[in-house]
């Protein structure tokens, strides 16, 4: 009986060494830290954090908070898990991360001088029961260099073609490359990205090929970066083509009005690349005159002669290739100027001023004379009086006034009638 008590016994103290272990499990499962990747909304101990993106040689802050306090230290640790900072307490001798602002509910650092080093994950803990973590990535960009352009040496005849490649290494991520004419976008090969060895960047290389024409002669083709650590434009690089093409011709006349007597020349004039530097002169279907001589570009003329027309050609030569045009030059005699329509103008426009004014002139005198006749015929209108009518007026009737009438005619004072 005995015996089985003391097998009790034992085996009560087993089960009491087993719940004692379950119960330091749980306590050292309960002391384990709260992670940023589960925050609970209702914990106002838990840290707040959040990523942050930097270019290489730039400056990234660190800002940790919480909602409440119970007296705990706010800390940052380093991807490597070295303290940065614990409270306002500098655990780290690094002079490129300072503190910004440290209170009870806050922790707030910076980082200059980014390095590619410095990419990864930052800690920052709040010593409570249990302890509370969040986590912030820091992402670093690296910049890339200016872009190169290789491939072109020496300029290409029309029609040939150039193949340019544009290379830009130390991106991070890998960059895009475009291509441009001028200000005109144009499509280069997919970009082929390769990995740098020692250190987390890559290099970016392009090509374009081209079938250049005349066109194309000092056109600027340019490489462009795209990467989000620089803005547009930035990193640019230029290179302007050269294109070998055949001359282009015009014949440019002195005058366009060559006269006869009168010294004239016509210039031959190229557009090619290189210049042209030989010209030839022809008469189409006749010798040159005479006085005509030529001089390199220009064919000048002592004296002009009616004898000269005819139909000139000039060919011009730059070792790429020739070109040529005709000019048909006319001769006016000497004495005889070509109308000017400008002159013709002006006359014309004199003489009708000249006739208006005799007109207007003319109409004044008309109006004068028609006033002053209307004014006569108005003042001597019912004054005209006969010589049968003289003494009618004083007779005191009819009868009297007749015989005064008739009387009047073998008067003496006999006056004779007018008529205006």
């Amino acid at each position: 009986m005995s015996g089985m008590r003391a097998r009790q016994s034992m085996t009560f103290s087993a089960f009491q060494r087993a719940a004692l272990r379950a119960l330091a499990a749980l306590t050292m499962l309960l002391a384990t830290s709260v992670r940023s990747n589960f925050v609970f909304d209702d914990d106002p101990f838990q840290p707040v954090t959040q990523d942050e993106t930097v270019a290489v040689g730039g400056v990234v802050t660190l800002t940790c908070s919480v909602k409440e306090n119970d007296n705990s230290s706010l800390q940052w640790s380093n991807t490597a898990q070295q303290t940065l900072y614990f409270g306002e307490k500098r655990a780290l001798r690094d002079n490129r991360i300072q503190l910004v602002k440290s209170t009870g509910t806050e922790l707030i650092i910076s980082i200059s001088d980014v390095q590619l080093s410095d990419d990864g994950e930052y800690t920052c803990s709040i010593f409570t029961m249990p302890v509370r973590t969040a986590r912030a990535t820091v992402t670093v960009l690296g910049v890339p260099g200016k872009p190169v352009i290789t491939g072109f040496d020496d300029p290409v005849e029309e029609g040939g073609k150039v193949s340019l490649t544009c290379t830009s290494s130390g991106s991070k991520p890998p960059a895009k490359l475009h291509w441009y004419r001028d200000q005109e976008e144009i499509q280069g090969r997919p970009d082929v990205v390769e990995s740098n060895t020692d250190e987390p960047t890559y290099t970016v290389t392009s090509e374009l090929t081209l079938t250049v024409t005349r066109d194309d002669n000092n056109a600027l083709i340019a490489c462009a970066v795209d990467h989000p650590s620089i803005a547009n434009g930035d990193k640019r690089t230029e290179q302007p083509l050269s294109v070998l093409f055949s001359p282009s011709v015009s014949i440019q006349p002195e005058s366009d009005l060559p006269r006869e007597g009168e010294k004239f020349f016509l210039q031959c004039v190229g557009n090619g690349n290189p210049e042209p530097t030989a010209f030839v002169w022809r008469r189409k279907d006749a010798e040159l005159p005479p006085l005509a001589k030529v001089d390199g570009a220009f064919l000048r003329f002592e004296s002009l002669n009616k004898s000269d027309n005819g139909v000139y050609e000039c060919e011009a030569d730059n070792g790429i290739g020739m070109g040529d045009i005709a000019h048909t030059l006319l001769v006016q005699e000497a004495g005889v100027k070509a109308a000017d329509p400008t002159a013709m103008s002006t006359s014309s426009g004199v003489d009708h001023a000249v006739i208006g004014g005799v007109v207007a002139v003319i109409v004044f005198i008309m109006l004068c004379l028609l006033i002053v006749l209307g004014r006569y015929l108005i003042r001597h209108k019912g004054t005209y009086l006969t010589h049968e009518a003289k003494g009618s007026d004083d007779a005191p009737d009819a009868d009297t006034a007749i015989i005064n009438a008739e009387g009047g005619h073998s008067g003496v004072d006999d006056k004779k009638e007018y008529f205006i």
